[in-house]
């Protein structure tokens, strides 16, 4: 491995530190006992394996990238960070509650679309009466979603 990013040397940093802690475990999902392959894990995860090609280097880099902003690592779910955001913070991604985030994540935009509808603050008996009004069929069996749709619409 000639250079290393700094995301490479952050994840092979984290798989040793769960190997040292006897935390990491392969594939088949038994408990990894050899140094050696640590490495081997470790490499491929941080996607600067020898025998990988430059493309699935890529890829596993990636996948590893993914995996840590999920928080589903061994470290992570064990110290309790199991939710990290945008800049490998808690907290800090737009969709849960944080201010530095660049990009909105799909949670986020569904969190922002339910507080628009809930904003209007019309109640599902005001929502049918509206719809009463306006005559719009089958508004007795529609919940409260479904009014607010029907209202758009009409």
């Amino acid at each position: 491995m000639a250079t290393s990013s700094p995301r490479q040397r952050k994840t092979l940093g984290r798989v040793m530190h769960e190997f040292k802690h006897g935390e990491l475990r392969s594939r088949r999902g038994g408990k990894v006992k050899s140094r050696r392959q640590a490495v081997a894990i470790a490499l491929k995860e941080a996607g600067a394996s020898k025998y990988e090609s430059a493309r699935e280097n890529r890829r596993n880099l990636a996948r590893t990238e993914r995996k840590e902003a999920r928080g589903e690592t061994y470290q992570q779910e064990r110290e309790g960070k199991s939710h990290i955001g945008a800049r490998g913070r808690r907290e800090s991604s737009r969709a849960m509650g944080g201010r530095d985030a660049t990009r909105t994540t799909a949670r986020g935009r569904k969190a922002a679309r339910s507080r628009a509808r809930n904003s209007s603050g019309a109640t599902k008996q005001e929502l049918y009466r509206r719809a009463k009004a306006r005559a719009i069929p089958g508004r007795s069996k529609m919940s409260k979603r479904q009014l607010e749709n029907a209202l758009q619409r009409a």
